[in-house]
């Protein structure tokens, strides 16, 4: 690992520098990441176990749910364990690593979300076809492109942060490595590869948001012909999705799509991303949908 630089180590600031506000953080973000990893992981026990849950619907929210676990595994235990400590130091290595999985399993989620958008159009636009079209070997395949797609994606957001030189200050104000902090403490001009990191990060929330919304005005859309029981159920699931894709897209494309300036409300903008929405998606996923609730307490509730 070659890097024309004097820094071998990177300072975290954190969210905050208040040692009472840090127990607090402690607190919160723990109980928070317990929910997170617990919520994600009864949904793919759940859809891994039960026999009800076999639609291509479940086969993403499996995926969903994971990428959601790993997600925030690469950014919350730093910050819990951060936040106790009176060094909160990370390699350089660890850093990079770090930018890389966020990157991968963030990308991971916003493929899964517009897999799980095009499945719910299928089902509502084209019924007669949806088994045809959505079968088993297609599923497959699109879950395998979005695995490779966000290796391309978090490949190149760390191909441009090798390349960063560092050669002063360490002290990245943030709780995680991510471009934007690290493009601060780079001693070269870093506005062609801001303009890079918007150009890739930023246009994949941007484009994939906007493809979300088209699919979702296009599925309304069609829902009038309906009937009304039909046009109630497919409202109930398309509700939760969009609900899911604004909390997770909205911080996304604040923090992407901009130049290289830092806000102080930044540091929580990414924790709604990358913290708030693992947690939410069980949530919403589970309480607006009969299906999952009724697998669960099938299979969970005989086995307590």
């Amino acid at each position: 690992m070659i890097h024309n630089n004097s820094v071998t180590e990177f300072i975290l600031f954190g969210l905050t520098q208040d040692p009472e506000k840090q127990k607090a953080v402690f607190g919160v973000f723990l109980i928070l990441y317990i929910m997170t990893l617990m919520g994600n992981f009864l949904i793919v026990m759940t859809i891994k176990i039960s026999q009800t849950l076999g639609s291509p619907m479940y086969f993403f929210l499996f995926y969903l749910s994971f990428a959601d676990a790993c997600f925030s595994t690469t950014t919350a235990p730093r910050l819990i364990v951060d936040s106790l400590s009176q060094k909160k130091t990370i390699t350089y290595n660890e850093c990079m690593t770090q930018v890389f999985a966020a990157h991968f399993f963030g990308c991971m989620e916003i493929f899964v979300l517009i897999l799980m958008a095009f499945d719910r159009y299928v089902a509502i636009c084209r019924p007669l076809r949806y088994t045809t079209i959505m079968s088993q070997r297609v599923c497959g395949v699109l879950v395998i492109l979005a695995w490779v797609g966000s290796c391309i994606h978090s490949s190149a957001q760390i191909f441009l942060a090798l390349r960063l030189p560092f050669c002063g200050p360490n002290v990245i104000d943030h709780y995680f490595c991510d471009l934007q902090p690290l493009l601060k403490l780079a001693c070269m001009d870093t506005y062609v590869i801001n303009l890079l990191v918007v150009s890739n990060s930023g246009v994949i929330c941007m484009v994939s948001f906007i493809l979300l919304l088209i699919s979702y005005i296009v599925i309304l859309y069609s829902l009038r012909n309906h009937s009304a029981e039909g046009r109630r159920k497919a409202l109930s699931t398309c509700t939760s999705h969009f609900i899911v894709v604004v909390i997770f897209f909205g911080p996304c494309i604040f923090i992407y799509t901009r130049p290289p300036t830092i806000f102080p409300i930044d540091k929580m903008v990414a924790v709604f991303y990358t913290i708030g929405t693992p947690l939410l998606n069980p949530l919403i996923y589970t309480l607006r949908n009969a299906e999952v609730k009724n697998a669960m307490k099938k299979l969970w509730c005989g086995k307590i």
